[in-house]
């Protein structure tokens, strides 16, 4: 006969924990959070609809561009060429027809090596219209120094390498620079993204590394401003708590509206050359000067919803 005594302790075990636990109780807290994280993923999308909706064509990219490269087997610059050029027609056609955007003084870009410095706006939409814009009529593709926190969201990797971006660290700057190719940096980046405004205070803060990145590659500093960029998105939120909050753990995003098909039009100034006399903090200061330049030049201030709309239709020849 089989002995059952040494089973009758595990027995009484499960007993105990059954009265323990109500599972009627269980199953309704489960749905209840189930529901609040629901709600929650809802708002979430409602508030930062923007960035889901830009979420959402990067995990595509990275679908189309993962099933490319298990299609084709290249080496890597020339794996990547035709989706990068199918890529450039959308955002060309994109940017025609809901922005009609133009690029003025194109000629100042060097054919080897330079940091393009620009003003960000809510977006970078202006930035990756030029990269479309400039890669469809030369093929040079122009990398991307971004905010490391891009790389931590899941399933847009391989769509950021594809279109250039890298993670805006001395050595990788310095190592797209030593290879001949352009350099997109914002130095205001996420801290301009989120807290300048429709007066377009550049919103540096005290870096100077792309200045001192420049001065040891060698390279021009090229400043780009593009009219009527906070116009096309704006963000919201911009109170003490909310810088206080950026300043402290350097990874926020306030939440923007817009998409307005307003008149985008991207300037490009004179380079500024290399100079082994002056100091990364004078170069980072007459890169400063000089966007601001361009932006006073081109840019009423404050900037209007409305003017930027009425400009879509302004066939006077713009000013370079």
């Amino acid at each position: 006969m089989l002995d059952t005594s040494e089973c009758e302790p595990i027995t009484w075990f499960i007993h105990l924990v059954k009265n323990w636990i109500d599972f009627v109780f269980l199953a309704e807290s489960v749905s209840s959070i189930l529901q609040l994280l629901l709600i929650l993923s809802v708002l979430f999308i409602i508030i930062h609809f923007v960035y889901s909706i830009i979420f959402l064509i990067f995990c595509i990219c990275t679908f189309y561009f993962y099933i490319w490269k298990k299609t084709y087997t290249k080496e890597e610059y020339v794996l990547w060429r035709k989706p990068r050029q199918r890529i450039a027609q959308c955002l060309n056609l994109y940017a025609k027809i809901w922005h009609g955007h133009e690029i003025i003084g194109m000629e100042n870009l060097p054919e080897g090596a330079g940091i393009i410095v620009y003003y960000h706006g809510a977006i970078a939409i202006d930035f990756a219209l030029f990269v479309a814009c400039f890669y469809a009529k030369t093929g040079r593709l122009v990398h991307s120094a971004i905010h490391y926190g891009l790389y931590l969201v899941p399933g847009i990797k391989l769509a950021l390498d594809v279109v250039g971006c890298a993670k805006g660290t001395k050595v990788n700057c310095v190592e797209i620079l030593k290879k001949g190719d352009l350099l997109g940096i914002s130095p205001g980046g996420l801290r301009e993204a989120n807290f300048s405004d429709e007066y377009y205070n550049t919103v540096w803060g005290t870096g100077i590394g792309f200045a001192q990145v420049a001065l040891e590659t060698q390279v021009p500093i090229i400043p780009m401003f593009t009219q009527n960029v906070r116009e096309a998105y704006r963000t919201v939120g911009k109170t003490r708590l909310m810088k206080w909050l950026y300043e402290y753990f350097r990874f926020l995003i306030l939440p923007i509206y817009g998409g307005l098909p307003v008149k985008l039009c991207t300037y490009i100034g004179e380079p500024i050359p290399y100079d082994p006399n002056i100091t990364a903090k004078e170069l980072a200061e007459k890169a400063k000067i000089a966007l601001e330049n361009l932006r006073d030049r081109h840019q009423k201030r404050p900037g209007n919803i409305l003017r930027a709309l009425l400009e879509r239709f302004d066939k006077n020849k713009k000013d370079v």
